[in-house]
């Protein structure tokens, strides 16, 4: 008898330990951007849904603002397990994956339309690059609409390609970097957290970057001129360590994917809105620039070399992504 009840003791105690184990599963996310700008608000809402329609099983904890790791850090530490989740652009992926800068060929996605189709899960453009990281050991949970590229500079504004010519313009991509050696400037990679110390300290005299980052990040306080080129549509990845996710019941997993794809489709949606807005705060404090058409064709037809350059450096990946990108048009 009394073996009976150590027997049954022993079980509760077993169900008790896994059900603590539950309650204590906890996901660290790393984050590059305050957590007030729209991609902390998405990791936010999607962290909330999670605690909330797993009973407390799963906790979620930001850290926002390159607290933990920088942009380039990111992938690698997702992928080795030394952090669970991570939020990285998805240019910091094109050392291993070279095809991933599709996206940051000029004008190769040029409406929100063709974003759209694009980015959309299991599409043409979008499946094959997620494949391609979870070969790396981090699985994409969702992509994360950041919006168009612009231009800031301090001097004077950047309105033609000729502009560029001489000046060390910050870059977050390689493909990016071979359009600015194309128009005549000198490239520097910098970590978007790290851009406004590059700014302030005439380590590069223009840059890169998205117009709602301009607003989060108040880069208007150390640069004059943003320039709406639009030339490049900037997308972030939120990853999950593969073995980590392996590591979850399929409920949760199921809770996870559903909270994943209602924030996407919900920060998609908004995006537009969101850099209509942005735009709007900045406006009386750094002198915008909007392009006419003529000078859009310009930035076109400057760019058009880089094409074949990304297919050379990205290899049948990056030629089959074109082909995909082109289809959409």
């Amino acid at each position: 008898m009394n073996k009976w009840f150590a027997a049954a003791a022993a079980a509760v105690l077993a169900v008790a330990f896994s059900q603590s184990s539950q309650a204590e599963t906890t996901l660290r996310l790393t984050l590059q951007l305050p957590i007030q700008h729209h991609l902390g608000k998405n990791v936010t809402a999607f962290k909330e849904e999670v605690e909330k329609e797993t009973g407390g099983e799963i906790k979620v904890e930001i850290y926002p603002s390159a607290q933990l790791y920088k942009d380039s850090e990111v992938p690698q530490a997702v992928a080795s397990g030394a952090i669970e989740m991570g939020v990285a652009s998805i240019a910091q992926f094109a050392g291993t994956i070279p095809a991933v800068d599709i996206f940051y060929v000029p004008f190769m996605f040029p409406t929100t339309e063709i974003v759209e189709k694009a980015t959309k899960p299991g599409s043409t453009v979008r499946g094959p690059i997620d494949d391609a990281v979870l070969k790396s050991g981090a699985r994409v949970l969702w992509w994360q609409a950041y919006g168009g590229t612009v231009f800031l500079s301090k001097k004077d504004p950047i309105v033609v390609p000729a502009d560029l010519k001489n000046m060390k313009v910050r870059v977050f991509g390689k493909t990016l970097g071979e359009f600015v050696k194309v128009v005549g400037g000198s490239p520097t990679m910098i970590s978007g957290s790290e851009q406004i110390l590059a700014y302030q300290r005439g380590t590069v005299d223009a840059g890169m970057t998205g117009v709602t980052a301009v607003k989060s990040r108040k880069l208007y306080e150390v640069m004059n001129h943003l320039t709406m080129t639009n030339l490049a549509d900037i997308e972030f990845l939120v990853l999950i360590n593969d073995k980590v996710w392996k590591g979850l019941t399929a409920d949760q997993q199921a809770i996870l994917t559903k909270a994943a794809q209602r924030v996407e489709k919900e920060l998609r949606d908004t995006m537009t809105g969101l850099e209509k807005d942005a735009l709007e705060f900045v406006r009386d404090k750094i002198k915008v620039v909007e392009l006419d058409d003529a000078q859009v064709d310009a930035w076109k037809k400057a760019s058009a070399p880089v094409v074949d350059v990304f297919i050379e450096n990205a290899g049948p990946l990056g030629k089959q992504l074109v082909d995909a990108a082109n289809a959409l048009k």
